[in-house]
């Protein structure tokens, strides 16, 4: 997936390296040299700004708040709420009190009606939100006079309250309009702290201020989200001064260092590039095959050559120093057993090397999206080890939109990852109920022993139970793998050195638009 697909938000492990480049930018769309403007370059822009669709469902929208935000380490805080919710023992029910005198940009203020339209319209089935899944436990939200809301759950859910980071919206505009093709996607209004003053697709976003923002007028005034997809471009303009930072791969972040007057921020995160092995395929849907690649590929060096270090072997969907991660699951290349348990399954060496089995040869088409140096740079890696096994991977670039009806059959370089709580990501990655659900089970994996350990670990306040539920799941994965995951990849970023309160977070597999330093930009403070 691409931040073109909004989606997917423990622990913090942040690393700030101060590095140094060119002066402010003194022209171009940085041309305004006060710290009150900031131009950012980042790869890929939102298909839509409505939440209703599954816009900053995991927080960090400039444009709308949620009854809870997340702060640096990622905790829970009050938002558009007084307080965190108070929780029924039974885990059941949450209630909610809205924070006094909070309005919209437009100046409407907000009440719990306009929370209720926007959890009701998000699980409507007629809205296409993608991540309805992820409010499956509610069974009713509903008003208790015009501060109050509370959502009754079908069972108990223990992470719910990390879902009500989703933005809330207001019905006296979204409800006349079609949540699907209204203007709203286009033209949000919200009770964030800033306001949407122009959209040029394919070019840039631009944001002013909200003055009358309930947590404060904020003191950048304007940012400008530039879209460049190309990773060499951005690193060009930012050198020349046409940007003020930008979201950057491991290699083109480490040219800036030694240049005055730029900082880079590492930020760990959840995000991780794998391989997408569709089971309606041939080759990749025998689990000999799968099992193969998975011992073939080399994740180590990936890391250290691909990534220039920035990352880690990824052993599963959740890193090595996740508090939920199975011990033990960690594992080295290992092409003898690779070839080995080939061999068992009938797929013989042919012609150049390459097996097959019952006239098919272990042969299948890889998939990356264009101009994603990182990801194409892990798909050519993997077809190499895939080779010594005996297996021949084509590598091919595509736009998404040629690849989306291409998913079924066709193995993806794919990205993901969510922080928060286990089950944000892993169910919409791997249960069965979801397979074929737009960029859901992109695999279209289907695995019972999965499907019950999600569900065990969706619907348990028992912690001990979904630790097992958890550590079982990884484990069967590792049997039967309908994904080779590869590497979770730090988050890089270079910025002018010209404000204080910068930080990173955890990050998810979406970031460069929400996530990144800029998540708190409204709390930056100029240096001079």
């Amino acid at each position: 997936m691409t931040t073109r697909r909004i989606r997917r938000a423990a622990i913090t492990a942040v690393v700030l390296t101060g590095l140094a480049a060119c002066s402010a930018p003194s022209s171009g769309e940085g041309g305004d040299t006060a710290a009150t403007s900031v131009v950012i370059g980042v790869a890929s822009e939102p298909d839509t700004l409505s939440p209703l669709l599954g816009y900053g469902k995991d927080g960090n929208s400039k444009i709308f708040d949620g009854l809870l935000a997340r702060d640096g380490d990622l905790e829970l805080t009050p938002a558009l709420a007084k307080a965190l919710p108070q929780v029924a023992d039974d885990g059941l029910t949450y209630t909610y009190t809205l924070r006094d005198g909070v309005k919209f940009s437009d100046g409407e203020p907000l009440t719990a009606a306009d929370v209720v339209f926007t959890y009701r319209t998000v699980l409507d089935a007629k809205t296409n939100n993608t991540s309805r899944s992820e409010l499956d436990a509610v069974k009713e939200v509903r008003a208790d006079g015009a501060n109050k809301v509370v959502f009754r759950l079908k069972y108990a859910y223990a992470p719910f309250a990390g879902r009500t980071v989703l933005p809330i919206v207001p019905e006296h505009i979204a409800a006349e309009q079609d949540p699907n093709t209204g203007s709203f996607n286009t033209k949000p209004v919200g009770t964030g702290p800033y306001v949407l003053s122009s959209w040029s697709k394919g070019e840039k976003l631009t944001f002013k201020a909200n003055p009358n923002y309930w947590g404060g007028a904020p003191k950048v005034k304007t940012f400008t989200m530039a879209v460049i997809g190309d990773d060499n471009v951005r690193a060009t303009r930012l050198r020349s001064g046409d940007l003020d930072g930008a979201i950057l791969p491991p290699n083109l972040a480490a040219t800036f260092k030694g240049d005055a007057g730029l900082k880079t921020y590492d930020a760990k995160s959840y995000d991780f590039r794998t391989v997408t092995l569709p089971q309606e395929n041939k080759v990749t849907g025998d689990r000999a095959i799968r099992q193969a690649l998975d011992a073939a590929v080399d994740r180590k060096a990936m890391v250290d050559k691909i990534l220039d270090g920035a990352g880690r072997p990824a052993y599963g969907p959740l890193p090595v120093d996740d508090p939920w991660f199975a011990k033990g699951i960690e594992r080295n290349q290992d092409l003898d057993k690779a070839r080995r348990v080939l061999d068992q399954a009938g797929w013989r060496t042919g012609d150049g090397g390459i097996r097959a089995k019952g006239g098919q040869r272990a042969a299948f088409t890889l998939l990356y999206p264009s101009g994603d140096k990182v990801r194409q740079d892990h798909a050519l890696a993997y077809a190499s080890d895939a080779k010594k096994a005996g297996i021949d991977v084509t590598v091919e670039s595509a736009t998404w939109e040629v690849i989306e009806p291409r998913m079924k059959n066709d193995a993806v370089l794919a990205g993901f990852g969510s922080t928060g709580d286990p089950d944000f990501g892993l169910y919409t990655l791997l249960h069965s109920s979801l397979a074929g659900d737009g960029f859901n089970n992109m695999a279209r994996y289907d695995n019972p022993a999965v499907d019950k350990a999600l569900d065990a670990g969706r619907r348990s306040q028992v912690e001990a139970t979904r630790e097992t539920a958890y550590d079982t799941l990884q484990r069967q994965l590792v049997k039967d793998p309908g994904y080779t995951f590869l590497t979770h990849i730090d988050h890089l970023y270079v910025l002018a050195d010209r404000w204080s309160g910068l930080t990173t977070q955890l990050e998810p597999h979406e970031h460069g638009f929400a996530s990144g330093p800029w998540w708190n930009i409204e709390d930056w403070q100029s240096k001079k």
